[in-house]
């Protein structure tokens, strides 16, 4: 596991029972020697009184980011999007099916009392409540047994079996709290921060935990709050209010540069996408939502909205980054000609369509302006219903018949299609619910053939892409800005602010 290992890896190392446990602390390279101590303050673009440090009903990049400070999992994704070790000092199986854990000694919560097999039995079962309201039940639900063996070792037994678990018990809504923990006020973790203060919707505060299992922090202090409006979290980092923020606009970047800021480009699989509830209103009719599709100038979203900081996509969650991307799906072209006769064909000539954006779903807005120009030209016109951000993601994500999500990557074809693309999944944005396509995510999962998967996979892409309500324009780069004393930020996969784990790895020159 020091340099990790992918699933073909995985599946080698499995036959033999054992998955060896890899670097503790994670660390990435840095150029110049840290330096300890020092207060970060942090303004992200979204926060509301939602905020939580419950580590299971976590949903946006600021809970991430808290609970990457206050809490670990048994494993983590690497800068190479493969799974190490964390809690766990091991993990072992023979089939991918029955799972065994075994805990790295000498972790204590921070409040004293030292990890157990207790506490990870608790932490995984919990997700199984429906009162707790988990993100990830749906993994959960894999679970058919979940019990400690000793004080250090833990059982999991799956209903099936799944080579991804190391990197499902990554995820951060996976994150390990004390057995029985059920007032969340504050957070009692293992984590690399010890948790001051909380207030939802305004502000956290950590300091570094000196009495931590792996790799010490540098700073002493970070606090984290949220500046919704891009202009004013712009204007507090080059004042020298804040030193760190995220989600910039790409039309600024020049511009900080100049000033004497860093940008923080992270290339990832994250896209914003277009979503129309094929279960309401228009989205009932398969043409409806074809033309909408269709009316999605890609190159033009990613040359004036994000200003070339990222890829073109073709409506199938999978990035071209990934193994398993199915290069054989039909680009879907920009054809607002062939957009006017569906929605034609659709009964829609003329009609006036209404479409929800926010600044909490990145660059919505733009994009549906884009869209807007398009419509023109095909016959319609668009509505455009801006609301704030506070709350879209709980009053109008996915309940709008068109709307935006904002999906940060995943590491595997099979947590992003199990969390938005399956019947059951909790974060079905378009409400596309199809048979065929729940037994193929069923196959790949327990397949150990790595073609054959990458051939499931590609089917189910193609699927998603011709019938699902979800439009895909663009797989974006996320961009984080810094000021001149910040050190040690470096891209890793999956999300900006180094995959949420900034805290750990950052220190302030001079501090």
């Amino acid at each position: 596991m020091a340099h990790g290992i992918d699933r073909r890896g995985l599946l080698r190392v499995a036959g033999a029972g054992v998955l060896s446990a890899g670097l503790a602390g994670c660390g990435l390279p840095v150029a110049r020697t840290p330096i300890k101590g020092g207060r970060l303050r942090v303004a992200t673009a979204t926060s509301s009184t939602a905020d939580t440090l419950d580590p299971a009903k976590q949903g946006i990049a600021t809970d991430y980011c808290r609970g990457a400070m206050f809490y670990d999992g048994l494993t983590v994704i690497d800068e190479h999007s493969r799974p190490q070790m964390a809690l766990a000092e091991a993990i072992e199986t023979r089939d991918a099916r029955e799972w065994t854990i075994k805990l790295r000694p000498g972790v204590r919560f921070h409040d004293g009392t030292a990890l157990t097999a207790r506490d990870v039995v608790y932490s995984l079962r919990r997700h199984l409540d429906p009162a707790v309201g988990s993100k990830a039940r749906v993994f959960a639900q894999q679970m058919t047994e979940v019990r400690a063996i000793g004080t250090d070792q833990v059982r999991i037994t799956l209903s099936g079996p799944n080579a991804d678990l190391p990197i499902i018990l990554a995820i951060p809504h996976f994150l390990i709290v004390r057995a029985d923990t059920t007032d969340f006020r504050l957070a009692n973790g293992t984590g690399p921060f010890r948790c001051r203060e909380f207030d939802p919707g305004i502000r956290s505060v950590g300091v570094r935990n000196d009495d931590y299992w792996g790799t010490h922090a540098h700073l002493g202090e970070v606090e984290i709050f949220s500046i919704a409006d891009d202009s004013a979290r712009v204007n507090a980092l080059m004042s020298g209010d804040i030193d760190l923020i995220n989600e910039i606009n790409p039309r600024i970047i020049n511009q900080l540069k100049r000033a004497g800021f860093g940008v923080l480009e992270s290339p990832s699989g994250g896209y914003t996408d277009l979503v129309i509830r094929v279960d309401q209103g228009h989205g009932r009719h398969p043409d409806f939502v074809t033309a909408m599709k269709l009316l999605m100038n890609r190159e033009t979203m990613r040359d004036a909205i994000f200003r070339g900081y990222a890829k073109i996509a073709n409506d199938q969650p999978i990035p071209p980054s990934s193994p398993y991307f199915n290069p054989t799906v039909p680009k879907r072209p920009f054809d607002p000609e062939r957009a006017g006769f569906l929605f034609r064909k659709a009964g829609l000539a003329g009609a006036t369509i209404p479409i929800v954006t926010s600044t909490a779903a990145n660059k919505s807005d733009d994009i549906a302006v884009v869209m807007q120009d398009a419509a023109r030209h095909a016959g319609i016109k668009f509505d455009i219903r801006r609301v704030p951000a506070d709350g879209y993601w709980t009053s109008s994500w996915m309940k709008v018949p068109v709307g935006f999500g904002n999906v940060n990557a995943r590491p595997t074809p099979d947590i992003i299609f199990t969390q938005f693309f399956s019947s059951t999944a909790p974060w079905n944005e378009s409400g596309w619910k199809d048979a065929r396509f729940d037994r193929l995510l069923l196959l790949a999962r327990g397949d150990t053939d790595e073609s054959r998967r990458r051939q499931i996979y590609g089917e189910m892409q193609q699927m998603v892409h011709d019938h699902s309500g979800i439009g895909i324009p663009l797989f974006v780069s996320s961009l984080d800005a810094y000021g001149p004393k910040v050190r040690g930020l470096r891209p890793m996969p999956g999300a900006g602010l180094m995959g949420y784990r900034f805290a750990s790895h950052v220190w302030l020159d001079g501090a």
